[in-house]
């Protein structure tokens, strides 16, 4: 049994433990209100250029000069998998679900007889995914250093996705993130970004014809390469709110874990020491009776 001297040691580091874990669920709650409002600002941005996009799409879908962002390499052999995780843990599950997603479809592709490749933007889910897919891995970005995310990180990102088209290193591009619903749920999201998947209309959605200047080829080839960027900035977005959500609550259950340990480690501790002073007063009038 530990003596009594070990037990104050050992609730004094989980009171010092849960003294950190409450301060940064602290933190996490104060960075987590800017996260959520940034990319709920982006939601609607970001769905209205793709419904845009999509309008335009259909019109120029199948025809000669289509992009090949939207038509495709007219191949769908080699996919790339852009997996954007947090570049730190301590966030329960949230960085393992999304490697857990994309780890599935990579398996499920492979098995197809297909080529897969990894983009990762994130530390956490680069560590994780080169455990089992180090060779397939063609480039990592840590954005460690970046304090406030903006559109330039986006499209830093976006400009190294279309060169490795261009290139014409994969057919198919698919965008790993997860979207921030509340602070307990956070859903691992997997979107193709390239092509674009042009969305049918609604069997009762009113039937409206553009006009535009210049052609719709034209129009997309401009389009295009930005919605790729506004879908990659919300997707950083929303993994940054989510991060936050999932490490707030995290840490507010390591918080409670600890609070328990420390009732019961001084429940022990108490009836420890109840128990040696006995035995010592017994020790004691055990010798006076002698006396």
């Amino acid at each position: 049994m530990a003596s009594l001297k070990d037990m104050r040691v050992r609730i004094a580091s989980t009171k010092a433990t849960q003294k950190i874990t409450k301060a940064m669920q602290m933190v996490a709650a104060s960075r987590l209100r800017r996260a959520q409002q940034a990319a709920e600002a982006a939601r609607p941005y970001a769905d209205k250029m793709s419904a845009v996009i999509s309008n335009i799409a259909g019109a120029a879908a199948g025809s000669p000069g289509a992009p090949a962002l939207l038509a495709g390499t007219g191949k769908d052999q080699v996919h790339l998998l852009l997996v954007c995780t947090g570049e730190r843990g301590l966030s329960g599950a949230f960085n393992s679900s999304i490697v857990r997603l994309a780890r599935e479809r990579a398996q499920t592709l492979i098995a197809q007889g297909k080529e897969v490749k990894f983009f990762c933007v994130g530390r956490k889910g680069y560590e994780q995914l080169r455990r089992l897919y180090d060779k397939q891995i063609v480039e990592h970005l840590d954005l460690r250093g970046v304090r406030q995310l903006g559109f330039v990180n986006a499209e830093d990102i976006a400009k190294k996705l279309l060169a490795r088209f261009d290139a014409g290193e994969f057919d198919v591009c698919t965008l790993f993130y997860a979207q921030f619903k509340s602070v307990i749920a956070q859903i691992p999201t997997a979107q193709q970004i390239i092509p674009l998947i042009v969305e049918g209309k609604a069997a009762n959605a009113p039937s409206t014809s553009y006009e535009y200047e210049p052609e719709e080829d034209e129009l997309l080839s401009g389009l295009l390469p930005r919605n790729i960027a506004v879908q990659i900035f919300r997707a950083l977005l929303e993994n940054n709110a989510s991060f936050y959500g999932a490490q707030m609550s995290s840490m507010d259950n390591a918080t409670r874990n600890a609070g328990e340990m420390i009732r019961k480690q001084t429940q022990i501790y108490n009836r420890t020491r109840q128990a040696q002073i006995t035995k010592e007063l017994i020790e004691i009038i055990s010798g006076a009776e002698a006396i």
